[in-house]
């Protein structure tokens, strides 16, 4: 567990970059731009907040989350890879959001807005896996920027699922309507996995949803009457959308995540799952990013 006297330097931007112990003194890194403010935990390098200066944060945090070695964090944006959902004998989502990244670049821009580059290093649960290298990059800026790049370092095909699942902050989910999706065919998960079309309305939460929308690449965008606010998710390398809320009853089953936290959250996740998972060949390497940003609901 990585703490701020083993954490690198960063390089001279004063008031950009400060490393600290998080929670459960798990390394952590703030970044603080004229723009906006982030935190990312090296832990599955977690981007747990960002917020746009004069403007409510933008990412749900559970006040249950664990902050543990092994263990997912319940809330802002978890990296899934290398695989969607359960896997008999391995853990949910892949070992990417459970592994401590690695620092590796700085990058502050003349527009004011700072990267900041992690690497994934060798785990054992990648060695039953091609080799590959798996590099994240996050972007602060008046957006959130992020992109996972995988590069297939073997001499065979390495098929993989990837998902960056952002926990967006809402006022009240049962008020916001997800659009961008109309007419898309999903895989229903509460169904057994039933494949299913959504209607020409936007989408409206009333219930638990959980919804892979297939060969999906346009731009979603999630209206927040409550909170006065349009949160817009632009998307490259993505042929797969997911929209999730536990509602009640999973709710109660989940032991870091409140009963009634599902009324202030909402994930809509951008990657490439299920019948869209990337097939990469040898020496090859995808990237998947996501630009995230908010305006002023009229």
């Amino acid at each position: 567990m990585a703490t701020i006297g083993s954490l690198p330097t960063p390089p001279r931007a004063p008031g950009r970059v400060v490393f600290l112990d998080g929670q459960n003194e798990m390394g952590m890194v703030e970044v603080s731009t004229e723009m906006s403010t982030a935190a990312i935990y090296l832990h599955g390098a977690q981007v747990t907040h960002f917020q746009k200066r004069g403007e409510l944060p933008l990412l749900f945090m559970s006040q249950c989350s664990r902050f543990s070695e092994g263990q997912p964090i319940r809330g802002g944006v978890p990296i899934i890879f290398p695989w969607f959902g359960a896997r008999e004998g391995l853990g949910q989502h892949g070992f990417a959001r459970i592994h401590e990244w690695e620092i590796k670049e700085f990058a502050p821009a003349p527009d004011g807005s700072f990267s900041l580059r992690f690497c994934l290093p060798e785990c054992p649960e990648a060695s039953t896996l091609p080799a590959f290298t798996a590099d994240y990059t996050v972007s602060v800026s008046d957006y959130l920027g992020l992109r996972l790049t995988i590069t297939n370092r073997s001499d065979t095909v390495f098929n993989f699922e990837d998902c960056l699942h952002p926990y967006f902050a809402v006022g009240d989910v049962t008020a916001v309507s997800i659009s961008g999706l109309a007419r898309r065919t999903y895989l229903d998960q509460t169904a057994k996995f039933a494949l299913r079309t959504e209607g020409a309305l936007p989408i409206r939460i009333a219930s638990e949803v959980d919804r892979i929308y297939l060969n999906t690449t346009d731009p979603v965008e999630i209206a927040d009457p409550r909170l006065g606010r349009k949160i817009l998710i632009e998307k490259e390398g993505s042929a797969s959308t997911v929209v999730w809320n536990p509602w009640v009853a999973k709710s109660q089953q989940m032991p870091d995540f409140a009963n009634d936290e599902y009324s202030r959250m909402v994930c809509v996740e951008s990657g490439n799952v299920a019948p869209n998972e990337v097939a990469l060949s040898p020496g090859e390497t995808h990237t998947l990013a996501v630009r995230i940003s908010t305006q002023t609901l009229a």
